[in-house]
């Protein structure tokens, strides 16, 4: 065999390995629990309960999903709250959406990651899966900060940084200016199951 041929076989090789992408999370068994975590995005307002996305992603996946999520929360609060639900739920498997409050309130970037940073080693910590979703900063043109996917690649875990963004540049999708309606819902629902099957969730 050439150099040649050994330096394409070698390339195709690491370019399949960085084409895996979403990093791995344990597949769920049938009775383990997921919490959703965050703030207003993860209740639902702007729509019924039952319309929020846990409840929207909890019949995608067939597993029960719980909705902790808290209107107003920022990072510090969801932090001090964190060890509490996991305490009482148990879950496998923990999706946080957060950040939206403190960029909504003007808080220091830096200190939004290290409370998320906290967030994930907690949950790391119990030897528990996480998934991140972000969120996007205020503005007219905007995204989910990068910081969002800086901690998705520190901790090697499934991160979702589009679909909010997308749903509140959408009217038919709000029920206000920063709060998806039930179709709104549903999307981030089948964004984050389609993330979580990528990573073999189920």
């Amino acid at each position: 065999m050439t150099r040649g041929v050994l330096l394409v076989l070698l390339c195709a090789a690491l370019l399949a390995g960085c084409g895996r992408g979403t990093p791995p999370v344990a597949r769920l068994g049938a009775t383990d629990v997921v919490v959703a975590f965050g703030d207003s995005l993860t209740y639902g307002t702007g729509a019924k309960p039952e319309e929020s996305y846990p409840a929207v992603l909890g019949q995608l996946i067939n597993r029960t999903v719980v909705r902790a999520g808290v209107p107003g929360e920022q990072t510090a609060g969801g932090l001090a709250r964190l060890p509490g639900v996991l305490d009482e739920h148990q879950p496998r498997l923990v999706i946080v959406c957060l950040g939206g409050n403190d960029m909504l309130r003007k808080g220091a970037r830096t200190q939004i990651e290290a409370n998320l940073r906290e967030i994930l080693k907690t949950i790391k910590s119990r030897g528990l899966d996480a998934v991140l979703v972000g969120v996007p900063a205020p503005g007219l043109i905007t995204s989910a900060p990068e910081f969002y996917e800086k901690l998705a690649h520190e901790f090697r875990i499934p991160y979702e940084g589009e679909v909010v963004t997308s749903v509140l540049y959408r009217s038919e999708l709000k029920s206000d200016p920063i709060h998806p309606n039930a179709a709104g819902y549903r999307k981030m629902a089948e964004a984050v199951a389609q993330l979580l099957r990528t990573a073999g969730a189920f």
